[in-house]
């Protein structure tokens, strides 16, 4: 895939070498055939996507055309036109593509419905944040300044925000950092993981119990909603939420007021929600694992947080502050640093885990170097290739720090992740098509999954 030399859809400008602001070349897509002929959605943000679900940027009423079927994205070399796993595919000039740089004026398909690209000689700007850090949050580089720029508008609102990223950004960290800046700071926060709540508690940990609700209720709890009064509940990794509880959850957030299990009374409750996950929730309300309307609800505003494979450049300054952080934590521990090759290995390898296996690498390197100075070798970064034997992991050893719960289960599940697709695709000569039917997983699912591990098939 070649880029166009003279559509350039993104650049940056620079004031005495630091960057100020973003800008967005202008562009259009219109419908000029199908059932929504005459439709058009300008481009106004780096991200679009295309589909039949009324969530998307572009809705589309086609019936031949898949739920979330294609994605426009703008980068510094021009937009690019990118399928999503559909089932019926995109085409340009008849061909099948997987993704393309879009040139001015071209045509493409979509189902029934073809729709033209008509980018504008314009630019909008796009704010830059001029502080290097937003709480706990850290970076210097233009995708992570766009996004402090967004948290600086909105932490002082009491909007709904839904925080979007893949496994390891800082979801939780960022969570933080709005609750911090806002009008709520000095009021609880409180963090619910909806991956990690039994079944059958569910309801009781979300919005309290009485005493005597249910076999082993010995006394009354009060739940999320209500430990977050006044404050901010985060609601982490909402798309694992059980589907029956969505409808109790949006009306809560409709009437501002909860009942307890078991309670014949309601109570009245002011809280502000954030909610994060590392699913496509837009893909799960078209399938039908997610309400719409409670995702309307959640994602009054949205924000993303770049992977680490994007903003290479924050990764000294990430790694400093990690060493540091272990040199405070244990003062015996003589004061680390990355020598240039190390440094490299670090900026140039892709990060499926993002920050958080950046964090667990270091503090693996720190607890295993043998010196003040970290080398590459000490790093044991890298994915197993299929030939190479599964080894039971070593140890831990007296100095290496044990791991929170949550952090301890998402390297487990990462490493089967990683291992699991190495060898899937790998089984099938790289094919995703075969592998996918094989794992049970849409092809877009799959290659999404292998893009976040920076795995490369060979084959499609």
């Amino acid at each position: 895939m070649s880029a166009p030399h003279d559509h350039l859809a993104l650049r940056t400008v620079f004031v005495n070498a630091h960057p100020t602001a973003r800008q967005l070349r202008k562009a259009r897509l219109v419908v000029t055939e199908g059932p929504d002929r005459g439709r058009d959605l300008p481009l106004l943000r780096t991200r679009a996507v295309g589909g039949r679900s009324p969530l998307n940027d572009l809705p589309l009423s086609d019936a031949a055309v898949s739920a979330t079927h294609f994605e426009i994205e703008a980068v510094e070399q021009g937009y690019i036109l990118r399928d999503l796993g559909s089932t019926n595919g995109t085409t340009v000039r008849g061909l099948r593509i997987r993704e393309i740089f879009l040139q001015p004026d071209l045509a493409f398909q979509v189902g029934n419905t073809t729709l033209t690209f008509q980018p504008s000689a314009d630019f909008i700007d796009i704010p830059l944040s001029s502080q290097r850090r937003f709480g706990p949050l850290l970076g210097a580089s233009v995708p992570m300044r766009e996004a402090f720029a967004l948290l600086e508008k909105i932490a002082p609102t009491d909007l709904n925000v839904l925080i979007e990223g893949e496994t390891g950004t800082g979801k939780e960290r960022t969570a933080e950092a709005i609750h911090q800046h806002s009008r709520r700071k000095d009021k609880p926060f409180v963090v619910l993981d909806c991956s990690s709540i039994p079944r059958d508690l569910v309801e009781s940990t979300v919005f309290g119990h009485e005493k005597g609700a249910f076999t082993g209720a010995i006394a009354q709890h009060r739940g999320a909603f209500e430990q977050a009064d006044g404050g901010t509940l985060f609601l982490d990794e909402i798309g694992e939420l059980d589907l029956a509880l969505q409808p109790r959850l949006l009306r809560a957030l409709e009437n501002r007021e909860i009942k307890r299990v078991g309670a014949d009374r309601t109570l009245r409750v002011n809280v502000r929600i954030l909610a994060a996950t590392h699913r496509d929730l837009r893909k799960m309300v078209a399938e039908g694992t997610f309400r719409e309307d409670l995702y309307f609800r959640l994602s009054v505003m949205q924000v993303r947080i770049p992977p680490l494979r994007e903003r290479p450049e924050d990764i000294p300054l990430l790694a400093a502050h990690l060493l540091a952080n272990l040199r405070d934590a244990d003062p015996r521990q003589t004061p680390l640093r990355l020598d240039a090759d190390a440094l490299h290995h670090l900026q140039t390898y892709p990060w499926p885990g993002n920050v958080r296996e950046l964090k667990n690498a270091l503090e693996r390197a720190a607890s295993l170097s043998d010196g003040d100075t970290l080398h590459r070798h000490d790093l044991h970064l890298g994915v197993l290739a299929p030939s190479t034997p599964r080894h039971a992991p070593p140890p831990p050893t007296p100095h290496a720090p044990l791991l929170p719960y949550k952090d301890a289960r998402q390297r487990l599940l990462d490493d089967f992740e990683r291992d699991y697709l190495t060898r899937l695709i790998h089984d099938h000569d790289g094919n995703v098509s075969q592998a996918a039917r094989a794992a049970g997983l849409t092809r877009y699912h799959l290659r999404e999954l292998l893009k976040k591990h920076g795995l490369r098939p060979t084959a499609s």
